[in-house]
């Protein structure tokens, strides 16, 4: 009698950042999904490529890097109990099933070009809000029917939008590690970013994965920290290691995820999306299924209808946006010159409610550059963010003394290097006034109208 056949548990993909990823049958699966498949097509860096030609890796490419993060931090973690079990929890096979699966998952609600667009004045709903999950993952849905399938779609749901339910889901209980090796502190997804938006963009910056062997979960509150006392004494090498990791987003995100080509590029897209939203060709849903290729040509599609104002000006935003003429900057207003009204410009012109007074804005600096120059010029205000936080300053750890875990920003005045780093990330906020011409003249003058406009606020950016 011939033996049973051996089958393996995992098959092996090949990753340029870390090497052999192996994955089960489960999540292979899961992976052939369209849902997916459509991420193949969704640079993770948006329009980032425009300014590293290199960086045209996508979420699918990431969403495999994330498991391969997420199955590194459960390994650690496991040793983490061996070692000491104390006050600690280990993960079970059966939540790792889960929690791998979420991770794999964790950008599948990601439109083209999302930051642009979802920053930009709150006009969609989050990619990560429970509704998009409930959307991307719904019955009728080949991921979500897979899940279902598997019998964790509930799970997994509750996992991605972190114990929010929506309307034909109601919220299911999970542990807060369960998310927390994913998302929100140092986790699974910005390892993978970082080493891989370094290594596509160029950049020489290396990130130590070998932070996640100091993760435990606390067996109280099920919470995912950082132990940094030993023998009642700081471990300076594991907090350094931190901030270090603090350190690499905040240089990617001034180098890269705020560069402002990169911001200019992004104007174009979202406003073009803004107009054919507000004229009804479109809608939030329509755009889920896109990808960075198709979305372009569904703008252009779908505003063949509406009014001639809106159908020439989403042409040319598109047309501007593939042959890389970006619009220029006027005028830039950072945070660090602005910091006592930048809740005000933020709830006047970049919240949802926003969107009229801005327009209104633009329009009177382009007719007064219009009545003094007798030129007519496109004019976008545009905000990257509302706000910039430095989330991961929030990782839980334990302080030594402190009987209580608790966020890292606790101990920021105990950690000058820390405190140094909040304040920065949030001066890299800044809002722009952008304009179809590089005519040093014409800039000028829209640099003038747009300091008019915005009195109240102090412009930083000299055009010469």
């Amino acid at each position: 009698m011939s033996p049973t056949p051996h089958k393996k548990r995992f098959s092996v993909i090949r990753d340029p950042v870390h090497g052999d990823l192996y994955l089960t049958h489960e999540e292979l699966r899961l992976l052939d999904t369209r849902e997916m498949q459509r991420l193949r097509g969704v640079r993770q860096l948006g329009t980032a490529y425009l300014v590293y030609p290199g960086a045209l890796h996508t979420r699918f490419d990431h969403s495999l890097g994330t498991l391969h993060c997420a199955a590194r931090m459960i390994e650690a973690l496991n040793l983490s109990y061996e070692l000491n079990p104390v006050g600690c929890l280990r993960v079970p096979e059966e939540e790792a099933r889960v929690i791998r699966l979420a991770a794999l998952l964790h950008d599948v609600t990601h439109i083209p070009f999302g930051h642009n667009i979802e920053d930009q004045g709150g006009m969609f709903r989050r990619h990560d809000s429970a509704q998009r999950f409930a959307h991307a993952l719904g019955p009728g849905t080949e991921a979500g029917d897979l899940l279902a399938e598997l019998g964790l779609r509930r799970e997994v749901l509750a996992v991605l939008a972190e114990g929010q339910g929506s309307e034909n889901d109601p919220p299911v209980s999970v542990p807060p590690y369960w998310h927390q090796i994913i998302s929100e502190t140092i986790s699974a997804d910005n390892l993978d970013y970082l080493a891989r938006d370094a290594y596509f963009t160029g950049l020489k910056l290396a990130v130590d994965d070998r932070v996640t062997s100091y993760f435990r979960i606390e067996r109280e509150s099920g919470n995912l920290f950082i132990d940094l006392a030993k023998h009642d004494l700081l471990r300076e090498d594991i907090l350094s290691e931190i901030v270090r990791l603090l350190e690499a987003r905040y240089y990617f995100s001034e180098r890269v995820y705020y560069h402002h080509a990169k911001v200019a590029a992004g104007a174009l897209v979202a406003r073009a999306v803004e107009l054919a939203l507000g004229a009804g060709a479109i809608s939030e849903e329509d755009l889920y299924s896109e990808t960075d290729a198709s979305i372009l040509d569904t703008l252009v599609d779908r505003v063949q209808g509406a009014p001639e104002t809106v159908r020439r000006r989403v042409n040319k935003l598109v047309d501007d946006f593939r042959g890389r003429r970006l619009y220029k900057r006027a005028c830039v207003f950072p945070r660090y010159e602005n910091e006592s009204v930048q809740s005000q410009l933020v709830g006047r012109f970049f919240s949802h409610e926003g969107a009229a007074a801005r327009a209104a804005a633009e329009e009177r600096i382009a007719d007064l550059v219009r009545f003094s120059s007798g030129q007519a010029v496109d004019v976008i205000v545009y905000c990257p963010a509302q706000r910039m936080q430095l989330k991961e300053a929030r990782i839980q750890v334990r302080w030594p003394g402190v009987p209580e875990v608790a966020p890292l920003s606790t101990f920021a005045d105990r950690v000058p290097r820390l405190a140094d780093l909040e304040r920065s990330y949030r001066d890299l906020w800044k809002f722009y006034v952008f304009a179809d011409t590089a005519e040093p003249e014409l800039l000028a003058r829209v640099r003038d109208a747009a300091r008019e406009e915005f009195s109240e606020a102090t412009n930083a950016y000299d055009i010469s």
